[in-house]
């Protein structure tokens, strides 16, 4: 008779950035449900990232599906803090304009 536990620990935790992590890898919950949501299987998700158990890949999928309003709130407010910290990066950094790239192509060509 197979012994069925009462609770199944879930292969996620919180890193001191509050990024959630899979299975003690550096592989985001963000990066699995987002290839997930684009059709890739499992099994795909496992061989690009292989330092994640396939049983994990499953059990944070099966997790996803039961709590998908929780996830989707969480991955819709990474998305939202990543937008803010590029706008905020492009406003401190903004992009050259094409004069000043070509000045940059002109100089590297004139220093050869």
């Amino acid at each position: 008779m197979i012994d069925i536990p009462e609770v199944v620990e879930l292969p996620l935790h919180q890193d001191e950035d509050n990024n959630i992590r899979v299975s003690g890898t550096r592989v985001t919950l963000d990066t699995i449900i987002g290839f997930y949501r684009q059709g890739e299987t499992p099994e795909d998700l496992h061989e690009g990232f292989p330092t994640v158990p396939l049983a994990d890949i499953y059990a944070v999928i099966g997790y996803y599906l039961a709590h998908q309003d929780e996830v989707d709130a969480y991955l819709k407010q990474r998305d939202e803090e990543a937008e803010r910290i590029r706008q905020e990066w492009e406003t401190r950094n903004p992009p050259p304009t094409k004069a000043e790239l070509l000045a940059r192509l002109e100089a590297k060509q004139h220093n050869k």
